[in-house]
């Protein structure tokens, strides 16, 4: 089923929007579409301004998929970030700077959206310290919740409101707003070295994935200039649509002691959650 749409003055042609992204759940690619644009008014202040890779799925998420590293076969009036990569090669990055740029990038089946901690009027500056709890079987969302809680006093020691999200996935991701430019990287180092030095039996900051097995690992590359993190609000390419979600931290303890499906979430419950909540990300736009 394709159809022709009008957005923000732009007409789109979308293509295959009864094909099945999730063969679970049955959910197509017009649920998708239909998603994106719902949750757009809470997303969109998250990728604005800021350069971003794509996942896409193109045959659901049990095909192949790919990380979409840069733009390809935009229409003319689509935002695209130009840069200079290794040994001088041009590098183009999308930038869905509007609900039009949205639906386009969902169209092409993107289901998981991956912006740069940084925005393109300040290059390589990193607006907030990111995170990515991670743990190793037979750890669970459960440890990630605990450690995200042993994390959350350090930041507030040093001056930064930690905010945690669901990555959608197994794990958590706590971000921190920067109100000056820093080495995001360093200091987000030395905060999971120190953390996995006081809780070895829990923590790895380590980069090597031997020994990681029954522990969370602080992955704090994240904080490179060149990583991307998921998107809060972004969906994730999982057996079911699941979505990479801001909570709150009374939810993590609730995790924490347990409760792991305080902070599992379907596209449906986000947007009820933005209904009754609000953008629980709003200092990090």
């Amino acid at each position: 089923m394709n159809r022709t749409v009008e957005v923000e003055g732009r007409k789109l042609a979308l293509t295959n929007l009864d094909k099945v992204l999730w063969p679970e759940t049955g959910t197509t690619k017009a649920e998708l579409i239909e998603y994106y644009v719902a949750v757009a008014p809470v997303l969109l202040p998250h990728l604005e301004g800021r350069p971003l890779t794509l996942r896409r799925f193109p045959d659901g998420v049990g095909g192949i998929t790919w990380h979409q590293n840069e733009i390809q076969r935009e229409p003319d009036w689509f935002p695209v970030f130009e840069t200079s990569g290794r040994g001088g090669r041009r590098l183009r990055f999308a930038l869905v700077d509007g609900l039009a740029a949205l639906v386009w990038v969902a169209n092409s089946a993107a289901i998981e959206l991956h912006p740069f901690s940084w925005r393109v009027d300040r290059p390589r500056e990193p607006t907030q310290l990111v995170f990515d709890l991670d743990p190793g079987p037979p750890a669970g969302l459960v440890e990630a919740a605990r450690v995200a809680l042993a994390l959350r006093p350090r930041l507030e020691e040093l001056g930064y409101e930690p905010l945690p999200k669901t990555s959608g996935s197994l794990g958590l991701h706590v971000h921190a707003p920067l109100a000056e430019p820093l080495d995001a990287k360093r200091v987000a180092r030395g905060l999971a070295e120190a953390l996995a030095e006081d809780r070895p039996a829990e923590v790895t900051a380590g980069m090597r994935r031997a020994g990681r097995a029954g522990k969370v690992f602080v992955d704090w590359l994240q904080n490179d200039v060149t990583r991307q993190t998921v998107a809060p609000y972004s969906l994730r390419g999982l057996p079911q649509p699941t979505v990479a979600t801001p909570v709150r931290w009374d939810e993590v303890e609730r995790a924490a002691a347990g409760d792991v499906g305080a902070l599992v979430f379907t596209p449906a419950d986000v947007l009820a959650r933005v209904e009754r909540e609000g953008d629980l990300f709003e200092p990090l736009r």
